[in-house]
């Protein structure tokens, strides 16, 4: 089955790259697998407050997962799956992406602000062409019709 690949994130767009990838996968019947990774200078600190911080943060990205899965499952009959990593978060996609095969495209939501779409956006388009899959980039500002209608 083909996967798209759509990263959890604290950023506003990622909404819409959810909604998207999960609307596709209906429509394709496909699947969607969800990224979330937690970058490494989160637990600069001492041991035991690095663990702690590291099980807060699984916690947290946790308890988001369920409310996206709960609309993808609810709404388009797609049952996500969670997958959580940590490092650097544009090596971390890439490694998920050569470690799973079935992973077929990448869905990124861009920023809307005047700084630009939004760092992972910005360095993955950066290395698109050598890329061993295609990303799909969804506005943020995308109203829900107008996701629907172009899905």
């Amino acid at each position: 089955m083909r996967k798209f690949l759509v990263i959890l994130d604290d950023s506003r767009e990622c909404l819409n790259a959810m909604r998207f990838a999960a609307m596709r996968a209906s429509k394709t019947g496909g699947g969607v697998e969800i990224l979330s990774v937690i970058p490494p200078d989160e637990f600069n600190h001492w041991i035991g407050v690095g663990d702690i911080m590291r099980e807060e943060a699984r916690e947290r990205i946790e308890a988001h997962f369920e409310v996206f899965a709960k609309w993808m499952r609810d709404r388009q009959n797609v049952d996500p799956d969670l997958v959580i990593r940590e490092g650097e978060p544009v090596k971390e996609i890439m490694a998920q992406i050569k470690e799973d095969p079935e992973i077929g495209v990448l869905v990124l939501g861009a920023g809307t602000d005047s700084k630009g779409p939004g760092p992972l956006v910005a360095q993955l388009t950066r290395s698109a062409g050598t890329l061993p899959i295609p990303i799909t980039i969804v506005p943020g500002d995308l109203s829900k019709e107008r996701l629907e209608a172009i899905t």
